[in-house]
């Protein structure tokens, strides 16, 4: 396999990022990590990294709204989308906003290479469940559309949604509702 070359891991999690960073320079990437929105900018803008892998919530920052701003600083660059909320409306936005792919976590290191490597035929998104999600999960699938329309602006999402600022601020701070398994 030849030796993929440089990539931009942008994750907060700094135990996920050491673990993803060594496995991927196991498979010959040469890997640049950043936590947050402004050092990812200016790691793409320095080293034009041909692959980033980016996470979709980076602390109280979106990933969506970083990947319009990653492309115009890096132009050719293939994003990877990593999230641990995956939600159809999610995929769909981030491929409208110019990533490669998406993927849900838990993800290993080879899921990773294919994504950024393969040739982008196969199905965005996660696999539709059989049964309607809680509706706590959709609300809060609505709330990050909402929140990635307005360009992470919570008190713009909170006046589209309806709701006063702080009320959308600590449903932002929960977690979703996980999916049931049987």
């Amino acid at each position: 396999m030849n030796v993929p070359g440089p990539l931009l891991l942008v994750d907060d999690d700094a135990v996920f990022a050491a673990v993803l960073a060594r496995a991927l320079g196991a498979r010959g990437f040469s890997v640049t990590g950043a936590s947050d929105g402004a050092s990812a900018l200016a790691i793409a803008r320095a080293q034009e990294p041909p692959y980033a892998v980016l996470d979709l919530k980076l602390g109280a920052e979106n990933g969506l709204a970083l990947i319009p701003q990653l492309l115009a600083a890096r132009p050719g660059l293939r994003i990877l989308l990593l999230t641990g909320y995956a939600s159809i409306a999610t995929a769909v936005e981030a491929i409208k906003r110019g990533a490669h792919d998406y993927l849900a976590k838990p993800v290993d290191a080879d899921q990773v290479v294919q994504a950024l490597l393969g040739d982008g035929n196969r199905e965005v998104g996660p696999t539709p469940p059989e049964r309607a999600p809680p509706l706590k999960r959709l609300e809060w699938e609505h709330i990050q559309r909402v929140m990635a329309e307005s360009d992470g602006n919570v008190s713009e999402a909170a006046r589209r949604l309806g709701l006063h600022r702080r009320t959308l601020q600590r449903k932002l701070a929960k977690r979703p509702v996980r999916e049931a398994h049987d």
